[in-house]
């Protein structure tokens, strides 16, 4: 009989269907989950397949997992390495996306008009609008695709066809290709700064920025469709908890140069000590982090720090993400209430539209 490893391509295509069924034999199985390692076109389709077959059980809930697409790689994966793996600094984007790619497979096509309220903190308010699901979907790609641009990659084309697939695949087809850029980058690509909208940060950061706003306007579509959706793993979400926390000296320098912040209270060297608040972040993704306050080139350290704020993760991020006001922030407060202040509106003010 012919073994797994020289079985032809059209042969492993032609058993993905058995396989999404678990009617292979064991032989048959470990030839196609090697096949899936290596082959991403056989990935995606056994990936739809999966999901087609999960819609046959109707004894179970029709709402289809969002982590079934991880699960199937990760088993796949698990079973070989990939040659060319996510490096780490792009994984929470792929998770992020994959998790929202999930959503939009389950809904129908009504819920992509479904009204979705957004809302930020424009440094001085709240301010919100009204948009359909379609509209969120549409303002994610085109942001991701000035990061897009900046590797190089094509703008994506007009959606094509019925609204609801063609925004879906616009979107979708160019986050994949983001993700296949970022793995096959040459080294110190990550380093390179990106500029887009009011923001300059190394590629790393942007592909974070990104896997955030992914999160953010995937709940905001679920909230809307009334799709029970999970917060990111708490590595993931440490990482975009860091990525804001080193951003807020340079929003409270912002703030204060369009006179929404007091001046600072002493002038700091770069690289010197200067005055610090100590960011204490609780539950998923926690940690500790020392925010200048005077300058962003200060050096913030333990020992420095004038205030003390503990916050919850998911509220810390909810804050940055502009869905809470900082006036409503259940945080403990200690020291200098004014470089509090600075700081949780600050992190407000990192939000956007």
């Amino acid at each position: 009989m012919t073994t797994h490893a020289t079985r032809p391509h059209r042969v492993l295509k032609s058993l993905l269907g058995a396989w999404a069924l678990a009617a292979c034999s064991a032989e048959e199985t470990a030839a196609v989950e090697e096949h899936l390692t290596d082959c991403a076109a056989c990935a995606d389709e056994a990936l739809r397949l999966r999901d087609a077959v999960a819609l046959l059980h109707h004894e179970e809930s029709l709402d289809l997992d969002p982590g079934l697409r991880s699960r199937v790689l990760a088993h796949c994966l698990g079973r070989r390495p990939a040659k060319i793996p996510v490096p780490a600094w792009a994984a929470p984007y792929e998770a992020e996306t994959a998790r929202l790619d999930a959503l939009l497979r389950d809904i129908d096509d009504a819920d992509w008009t479904a009204p979705v309220r957004l809302t930020w903190f424009d440094g001085r308010a709240p301010a919100e609008r009204e948009v359909d699901v379609a509209a969120v979907i549409t303002h994610l790609t085109a942001v991701d695709g000035l990061v897009a641009g900046f590797l190089g990659l094509p703008a994506p084309p007009a959606a094509s066809g019925e609204a609801p697939a063609g925004t879906h695949a616009t979107w979708r087809d160019q986050s994949r290709a983001l993700i296949r850029s970022a793995s096959f980058a040459k080294e110190g690509t990550a380093e390179r700064t990106v500029e887009y909208g009011p923001f300059s940060l190394p590629l790393s950061d942007a592909f974070l920025d990104r896997a955030f706003e992914c999160w953010v306007h995937a709940e905001d579509v679920a909230e809307a469709v009334a799709y029970p959706y999970t917060p990111p793993s708490p590595s993931h979400m440490h990482h975009m908890i860091d990525l804001a926390a080193r951003l807020l000296p340079r929003a409270i320098a912002g703030r204060r140069r369009a006179g929404l912040a007091p001046p600072p209270h002493t002038l700091t060297t770069a690289g010197a000590p200067g005055r610090a608040l100590h960011l204490e972040i609780e539950g998923s993704g926690g940690g500790h982090w020392y925010i200048a306050l005077d300058s962003p080139a200060a050096k913030a350290a333990p020992g420095t720090e004038v205030a003390h704020v503990a916050l919850d993760g998911l509220e810390f991020c909810r804050l940055a993400a502009g869905r809470m006001l900082p006036q409503e922030a259940a945080a403990g407060q200690d020291g200098d209430r004014e470089a509090v202040r600075d700081v949780l509106f600050a992190t407000a003010s990192l939000s956007r539209m």
